[in-house]
């Protein structure tokens, strides 16, 4: 969940506070960590589900306030835009039946968000890219009314110099937008997964999600369309990267190489690479590290570790795997939850955690995934140059099964999911643009038939077009 903030202007007083806050905690953090004050505890799993609000004709329905305040959910906050919203998982163990778990608890809140929804003549609808928005929806009229939106378009527009974002995504088609704000932003919608892992194989669990990233997302892509446009199989990759584009390193990236001994690398380099987006100061204790997590969360690795607190309030590592789209379905997403976190644990036991796997193969592989999907191409250790949808079932998906196995989590047949998805090439990106075509291009026709097999629950694969 984002952190709300009480200003939405900064003040050259204000960002030398923040910057000196920043580091203090940078180097207390890194202090902590070397004195072994970092928790060991076990593994365990969290979510955050990006969803969008829909009216009954399938266009955006900016009602996500009075939504929030009829739900009144502690595990229901707003997003970016007023048709979006954001629902969160309570975070489970990973042993037994944890994903089994973690499937009934998001159903069970996705039902009371929906209901509420239908009160409201609304729908929800999981989907990475809403075919039917349009760009003039994507304006600051339809921004959230939260300060912490509004520093962060202020801040982005200030360090481009009042120059305007321009996004440029070539796939099928070709695509060019420009804004003057970061709603752009808003047209993406992800399902976030939390690993908190012990402190001393964190690092590992890191390198092992960037060196996964390309093959899982190859068959998890669900946002092929926009603004009418049939683009990559996941064009949520090539927007988000360039809706928030500022000079310097870029904010939302694959990071800039693997780390070697810990995490707190990646918060060092943030302290020396990335100027502070909100530079909000504080006055809570230098140990609870406001200033480090606040700078972190405008910093959008697709891989991003975090650093949160057990009930003990000791820290704790997290690593946020970012790349997944939302839906098609629950059942759909907890497989996707199965094959990167079995493929995690592999990969993270082994050698440096990176299964061998070079980091700039390891990016290669991503972008070829995200713009092509099963029909990527991929370099992977010990088979060279690779079909996506080949490594995934000969090697990766049975290596999954072995560390869903060494986690002691029960599979429950979600990589079996997994697998028939690979076998029949359905992803949700593919069945949307097969959709469309039996449909003649008529997007609306296609949110009805999506929305449709949605409420069924079925795994994309046995969805008819």
């Amino acid at each position: 969940m984002g952190e709300e903030i009480k200003a939405t202007g900064f003040t050259p007083a204000d960002k030398a506070r923040f910057a000196s806050r920043l580091a203090h905690e940078t180097s207390l953090a890194r202090t902590l960590y070397e004195r072994d004050k970092f928790s060991r505890d076990g593994h365990m799993v969290g979510f955050e589900v990006e969803t969008w609000i829909v009216d009954h004709n399938y266009a955006p329905a900016s009602i996500n306030q009075t939504l929030l305040e009829t739900l009144n959910h502690p595990l229901v906050v707003p997003e970016l835009s007023r048709f979006n919203l954001e629902l969160n998982c309570a975070p489970v163990r990973l042993a037994g039946d944890a994903l089994t778990q973690a499937h009934q608890s998001l159903t069970r809140l996705w039902a009371t968000c929906n209901d509420a929804a239908h009160r409201l003549d609304a729908n929800l609808v999981l989907i990475g890219t809403l075919p039917t928005i349009r760009d003039s929806d994507l304006t600051l009229a339809n921004m959230s009314p939260l300060n912490r939106y509004y520093a962060l378009n202020q801040e982005v527009l200030r360090l481009r110099g009042g120059q305007p974002l321009h996004v440029n995504i070539a796939g099928r088609d070709r695509l060019a937008s420009v804004h003057t704000d970061v709603m752009l932003e808003a047209a993406t919608t992800s399902f976030q997964i939390h690993l908190k892992a012990p402190a001393d194989l964190a690092h590992r669990y890191y390198n092992a999600s960037v060196a996964a990233s390309g093959p899982i997302l190859a068959a998890c892509g669900n946002a092929p369309f926009l603004f009418g446009k049939a683009l990559w199989e996941e064009t949520r990759v090539p927007l988000f990267e360039q809706a928030v584009k500022v000079p310097g390193p870029a904010r939302v990236s694959m990071g800039s190489g693997y780390v070697t001994r810990s995490l707190i690398e990646i918060f060092e380099e943030n302290l020396r690479d990335y100027d502070a987006l909100l530079p909000m100061a504080f006055d809570d204790p230098p140990e609870e590290m406001r200033h480090l997590r606040l700078h972190n969360g405008v910093i959008w690795r697709w891989n991003r570790p975090l650093i949160g607190f057990d009930e003990s309030g000791a820290p704790h590592f997290r690593v946020e795997h970012r790349i997944l789209p939302a839906g098609p379905t629950f059942i759909d997403m907890i497989a996707n939850v199965a094959l990167y976190l079995g493929l995690a644990r592999t990969l993270a036991m082994a050698g440096e955690g990176n299964g061998g796997l070079a980091f700039n193969d390891a990016k290669r592989n991503f972008y070829s995934a995200a713009r092509f999907g099963l029909d990527a191409r991929l370099d992977w250790p010990g088979s060279g140059e690779i079909a996506a949808d080949r490594l995934l079932l000969e090697r990766l998906i049975p290596e999954a099964r072995a560390g869903l196995r060494d986690l002691d989590v029960d599979e429950n047949g979600f990589l079996d999911i997994i697998e028939a998805r690979v076998r029949t090439r359905q992803t949700g990106a593919a069945w949307q643009r097969k959709a469309l075509e039996a449909r003649d291009g008529d997007l609306y026709g296609l949110m009805a038939a999506y929305c449709e097999r949605q409420r069924s629950g079925a795994p994309v694969h046995q969805w008819e077009t």
